[in-house]
Order: C-alpha cells, then sequence, then structure tokens
C-alpha cells in the first residue's frame, strides 16, 4: 500500500500526531473518554501513577496504572466533529507506521469506553441511573462521507426516523460492542441512545432562537419501531460507534442520567453520580 500523504496525516515535528499531540507509546490499549477536559483528573486522581500528561486544545490526556492494569484517559469535547479526530487518530497511532507512513500488517484493536453524562426521554429511565447504550442514532451528517456497512435493522430505523422528523438525510444507526457490554455494563440500564448535532435546537430546547418543529421532543420520544424507542440522547456515541466499526475497535458509551427532558428534573447530586459511574469502569475494565 502507498505511503499516506503529509497532508493527509499530519504530524507534528516531535513525530506525534497532529492533534491529540500524542506518540503510539503514550497511550495503553484501553481508552476511557470523557467530552469535559476537567473529568479527566477525576478519573485519574484513582490511579496508583500517572506516567504521561499531555495537553493539546480540548484534548488532555493522561495514561497511568490503576490497580496494576495500564490505562489511558482523554478528554474529547464534544460533538462528533470531534469523535472523529479523536477516533481517527487514535487509530493511527495504533495501526499506521509513522515511519513509513503505510498501515501495519497486523491491526490493533482497541477497547475504547466513553464516560459521559445524558438527558432522558423516557419518564421510565431514573435520575442518577447508569445507561449503557446498546445502540446508538446519529442526526449528525458524519456518516455521509464514510462507507458505514448497516444491518437492515439499523437501516430501517434510519429510515423510519427520517420520515418521523422530515430531513433530508438518512440518520445512521450502529450497535456498540457486545463483548463490553458484557464485561462493563451488565448490570446497567440498556439503552437506545440518540445523537444530537448540537445542545440546544436539535435537543429540542427552546430559548431566543425557536425551534423549526416546536414538538422536536415529543417526536423523539414517541417514536417507535416495533420495540425499539429511544432511551436518551447526547452529543458523541453514535460518531464513537460509527468509527469503531469503520475502524475495528471495540467500543461502548456509558451514561450517567443526570436529567430527565420529559419529567423536567436534573438529579441534584449529579457530581456524584458521574463519579460511581467512573470508579464502576476502572474497576470493570
Amino acid at each position: 500500500m502507498a505511503a499516506i500523504p503529509e497532508s493527509e496525516l499530519i504530524l507534528n515535528p516531535d513525530g506525534s500526531v497532529y492533534h491529540l499531540n500524542l506518540l503510539p507509546e503514550h497511550i495503553s490499549d484501553t481508552i476511557i473518554t470523557v467530552g469535559d477536559p476537567d473529568r479527566v483528573g477525576r478519573v485519574s486522581k484513582y490511579f496508583d501513577e500517572i506516567e504521561v500528561a499531555i495537553a493539546k486544545r480540548e484534548f488532555i490526556t493522561h495514561t497511568g496504572y490503576y490497580k496494576g492494569k495500564r490505562l489511558t484517559v482523554i478528554s474529547t469535547g464534544m460533538g462528533t466533529d470531534n469523535i472523529d479526530i479523536l477516533m481517527n487518530e487514535l487509530d493511527a497511532l495504533v495501526n499506521i507506521d509513522f515511519l513509513s507512513r503505510e498501515p501495519n500488517e497486523d491491526r490493533i484493536s482497541l477497547k475504547i469506553i466513553r464516560v459521559g453524562t445524558s438527558g432522558a426521554l423516557q419518564h421510565t429511565v431514573p435520575l442518577g441511573s447508569h445507561l449503557a447504550s446498546h445502540t446508538a442514532v446519529g442526526l449528525d451528517s458524519l456518516m455521509e462521507f464514510y462507507p458505514l456497512e448497516q444491518q437492515e435493522q439499523e437501516l430501517a430505523i434510519g429510515r423510519a426516523l427520517q420520515e418521523a422528523l422530515g430531513l433530508s438525510f438518512r440518520p445512521y444507526c450502529v450497535n456498540g460492542s457486545e463483548s463490553l457490554i458484557k464485561k462493563v455494563a451488565y448490570d446497567m440500564i440498556p439503552g437506545n441512545t440518540l445523537t444530537c448535532p448540537g445542545f440546544y435546537g436539535p435537543q429540542g430546547r427552546i430559548l431566543r432562537a425557536g425551534l423549526r418543529n416546536p414538538d422536536l421532543l415529543q417526536t423523539y420520544r414517541d417514536f417507535r419501531l416495533g420495540g425499539y424507542k429511544f432511551t436518551n440522547f447526547e452529543m458523541e456515541t453514535a460518531g464513537y460507534y460509527s468509527l469503531g466499526r469503520l475502524l475495528g475497535h471495540e467500543v461502548l458509551s456509558l451514561n450517567a442520567m443526570v436529567a430527565n427532558r420529559i419529567t423536567q428534573t436534573f438529579a441534584p447530586n449529579a457530581e456524584e453520580v458521574i463519579d460511581d459511574l467512573i470508579l464502576k469502569v476502572l474497576e470493570r475494565v
């Protein structure tokens, strides 16, 4: 295979990958991701030691040991556009030789676990609970640019949601890692997560700009295809799952349920809920 040009795989002067500012030896094969850069330290404070601490833009990385296991935690910022950068550059770190610029013959599959917050779309999802995204549906256009292969059921969900929302493009639907669900999320609420391309309008929040569809939140809540319905929404999971499938990595998104948009309530102990999820993941990965 031909070498990847400098304009496509951009490296920093020290040889690190462009946005993440990391070298291959800086990461573990098990990676915990968080959206908020301030949350990196809330994970790594439990490490026995931190051997790598690197920051560039919103991407902050700590690699160290938790009870003898080498782990990496990295912040992503918000949105699937950032996940596009994260997933491609993490993959490059383990599957491309930076000297020859050619893909390695032996591919490495990373284990990537998102620890994030989310809002519930059903009144039956309790505040303070932990939810694992068994599937994710993307309302963003990221997969308009990639050759994502989908199963018929996934395509059917995308078509039905496109019709329900009157969209000009078809949303994409992808499953999370079954092996990580069994290992890490076996006692968490199983969820179907809607990934939105924004926090305000796309999630049905009305401030001064208004909404083209004032019934958007109700449409999300009431959407059904057989027994399929959405449990929650956030801004990254579908990007993780689709790029994980394309690149061959095991990916799982876990959600601390800190808000319920249907009952219009917010968890008074949100920080405790997040910390409980962090500890649960550290013990199980």
